[in-house]
């Protein structure tokens, strides 16, 4: 079939049109088959062959697009892969991309299609490196084909939407930045701001789509600089951006608008992510509740009478309402691992030095650390990989040097867990643990030994010892906050905690707990180096004596003791999260399944110093073979 009467042979009209009349969404490959197309007497060459590419292609096109594709049938020609290839290439409007096969012809007219539909993995060559240029198709190879540019075409609903599949949308023309900013806004709109009201999002970008426009026209250009070009992310409210707000959720901050990015927000924007917005937290983020003076209680998504988690409930309720495909969150002592279990979300809390701490809003140095929240573990490993390494500005990024591997992805693998050996802290399972949260553990156990792990249980050697030290917020917080206002330069609202407290601009709520954290004097006092020094030294060589003697990939455990609160209720949570918190060991916490009141739990998987790899891994693997994950029924 040669070029001329191929392209007189192709209809194209824009109507609504039924697809192959299955309401299941069959594959074209499932069509034919159903139908008994692909049976010998199609042999290659038949014009039979072409009629169902034809039917088939119309059908993928009618689902996909809603548009009505029609090949004249009545050609008596064979249907070779390169026109084959051409066809699609031409109906889905891509650009011509160099054939990587020998036996292409560099100036035939289909190169260019062939090298495109192999880049999107809808062509493969044959065994021996080649094309297979002028071979004719047979049924069955044409069907193939047709499911496979089906696969590549058809519609993604935006809601729970992965960042690679709205790449491929952006890519293949489906869908522009502006477009999908403007979903978000809209969903922002109706069910933040309205309707359940779920009061997440303190700061809108005003000028989102106006970077989402350069994006577009960039991508159309240039190309993109990444997976995460044009796409939306939240960040919580106490990471600093350059021309918007930077409240930590207190109303003492309202004005505050720091002269630069933070590190972690600047990479973002250096790899084509938009901030879409700025997330609620709890005030200064000291709590669990995610509350404050500057914007009141978020809610919870799955249930509008319960607590968010927090400190970081904003970007947990707001990705899990798909406010954006995924957020930044801060975690001193749990609060990225606490909201994304309460909202069936993926946190990661990094090494301590991994990431940047520079231009957030500080609680605890010592423990501070900034990471992804997202609703899969591949979309968190895209966030981490864009976020991580060496800031001049954050001197413990340092550590990082030789440890960050090529991709973070590369270590997504389904069959993860087969072989590893997880230990399962026993102590964080004991009777402060809810009825609710041991059920969904048990069962997570048994998913775990499914898919290959062996559980092994664990006692902690020294753990009462590690239990009884406290949170360095407490010691560190005044300083550290003086020290972040004071960047701010002549612009900054308040030069200390004390004129904060003077000025009683904040939430009465915290009121105890600022005097308490003003009135220390020195970080020179005895008591405070013991915690630094002992606190991390006794936590570490107890993770790591067990893991050596046990020969451990990695620990699980409950992410909280307890899954979301009522409202008005104290948010219990355990000391779980405070191991890695203390060790500034990495920790991952995954979606594990619901209560029978239908409130999530997430589990958690702790390893060494900076096997974030591994850690993604097992919870990749974990994640695939439960995806336990669902959105929230309440904001449809």
């Amino acid at each position: 079939m040669r070029r001329a009467a191929m392209l007189g042979m192709l209809m194209l009209s824009l109507l609504v049109f039924g697809g192959w009349g299955n309401a299941t969404a069959a594959t074209p490959f499932d069509t034919a088959k159903e139908r008994g197309w692909l049976t010998d007497n199609v042999a290659p060459g038949d014009e039979a062959t072409v009629e169902l590419f034809s039917e088939l292609l119309s059908g993928a096109e009618g689902e996909a697009r809603g548009r009505s594709v029609q090949l004249d049938t009545t050609y008596s020609g064979s249907l070779e892969r390169e026109d084959a290839a051409y066809l699609l290439q031409q109906f889905a409007g891509w650009e011509d991309v160099f054939a990587p096969y020998i036996d292409v012809p560099a100036e035939a007219q289909e190169a260019g299609a062939i090298g495109a539909l192999t880049q999107r993995g809808i062509l493969q060559g044959l065994p021996n490196g080649t094309f297979g240029y002028g071979k004719t198709l047979t049924a069955s190879q044409a069907a193939t084909l047709v499911t496979r540019y089906y696969e590549t075409i058809k519609p993604v609903k935006l809601q729970e939407a992965t960042i690679q599949e709205l790449q491929n949308m952006l890519e293949n023309g489906q869908l522009t930045s502006v477009e999908l900013v403007d979903f978000y806004l809209d969903r922002i709109q109706r069910y933040d701001q309205k309707g359940p009201a779920l009061n997440s999002i303190i700061t809108i970008n005003e000028e989102a789509r106006g970077i989402a426009a350069q994006l577009d026209k960039e991508r159309a250009m240039r190309g993109v600089r990444g997976p995460l070009h044009g796409i939306p992310i939240l960040a919580k409210d106490n990471f600093d951006t350059a021309g918007m707000p930077t409240t930590a959720g207190c109303i003492c901050l309202a004005e505050s608008i720091p002269p630069n990015d933070a590190h972690q927000i600047k990479l973002l924007k250096e790899a084509g992510a938009i901030i879409l917005g700025k997330t609620n937290l709890h005030e200064f983020a000291v709590g669990y509740t995610t509350s404050g003076s500057m914007l009141g209680q978020t809610l919870n998504p799955y249930d509008l009478q319960r607590y968010p988690g927090g400190s970081s409930g904003g970007t947990g309720a707001a990705v899990a309402a798909n406010f954006a495909v995924a957020g930044l969150g801060s975690d001193t002592g749990g609060s990225i691992r606490v909201p994304s279990s309460m909202n069936s979300l993926v946190g990661i809390r990094p090494t301590v030095g991994l990431s940047s701490r520079d231009g957030i809003i500080p609680l605890a140095l010592t423990q501070d650390v900034g990471g992804p929240m997202a609703r899969t573990v591949t979309d968190a490993a895209i966030l981490l990989e864009a976020t991580v390494g060496y800031d001049a500005n954050d001197p413990v990024t340092a550590w990082s040097d030789d440890q960050i591997p090529s991709s973070y992805l590369e270590s997504l693998q389904a069959d993860g867990l087969i072989g590893k050996r997880i230990g399962l802290l026993t102590q964080l399972m004991g009777d402060n643990t809810s009825v609710a949260v041991k059920q969904v553990m048990n069962q997570a156990i048994v998913d775990m030994e499914a898919l290959g792990a062996e559980v092994v249980p664990i006692t902690l050697s020294d753990f009462d010892d590690i239990m009884s030290y406290s949170s360095l917020s407490g010691w560190e917080f005044k300083f550290q906050l003086n020290d972040y206002l004071e960047s701010l330069g002549e612009e900054a609202p308040y030069s200390s905690l004390t004129e904060i407290i003077e000025a009683d601009a904040y939430d009465p709520a915290i009121e105890g707990l600022l005097k308490a954290r003003d009135s220390r004097k020195s970080l020179n006092e005895e008591e405070y180096k013991d915690v630094v020094l002992f606190r991390t030294k006794l936590t570490q060589e107890a993770l790591l004596t067990a893991m050596a003697k046990q020969s451990l990939d990695a620990f699980v455990y409950p992410t909280s003791s307890h899954p979301a609160a009522l409202i008005g209720e104290e948010q219990l949570v355990g000391t779980n999260v405070l191991l890695s918190s203390f060790s500034g060991f990495p920790a991952i916490t995954v979606p594990a399944g619901f209560t029978a009141k239908g409130l999530p739990v997430g589990i958690e998987f702790m390893a060494r110093k900076f096997e974030e790899p591994v850690l993604l891994n097992v919870a990749y693997s974990y994640e695939q073979g439960t995806l336990h994950r669902r959105s929230p029924v309440l904001l449809p």
